[in-house]
């Protein structure tokens, strides 16, 4: 999985732009989720935050998603990748044949 990544963010920077701000949102939610959980803060206000955050990280991830779906040079990559897993897998069950 991180061997397709890396090879997306190489070829496209877009993805890797996109790929990026999904982080980072994903990131800053979890962290306040965590540091509201552990102060024991509560209220509306509070929970209006961690709901913009978490609609803030479903937007840029439905962006990842929906342009990994329409970018051709991603969708190439991707066919790519899958090829060289499944030789991979060919592969591997040849050796353990083998032995």
């Amino acid at each position: 999985m991180s061997k397709q990544l890396s090879v997306k963010t190489a070829v496209c920077t877009e993805y890797e732009r996109l790929l990026k701000e999904c982080q980072s949102a994903s990131n800053i939610w979890n962290e306040q989720r965590a540091e509201i959980y552990w102060s024991r803060l509560g209220g509306k206000r509070v929970e209006d935050e961690l709901r913009q955050l978490q609609a803030k990280y479903a937007r840029a991830y439905s962006m990842l998603q929906k342009h990994t779906h329409d970018c051709a040079l991603c969708q190439f990559v991707s066919s790519i990748e899958g090829l060289d897993s499944e030789n991979n897998l060919d592969a591997l069950s040849e050796s353990k044949m083998c032995v």
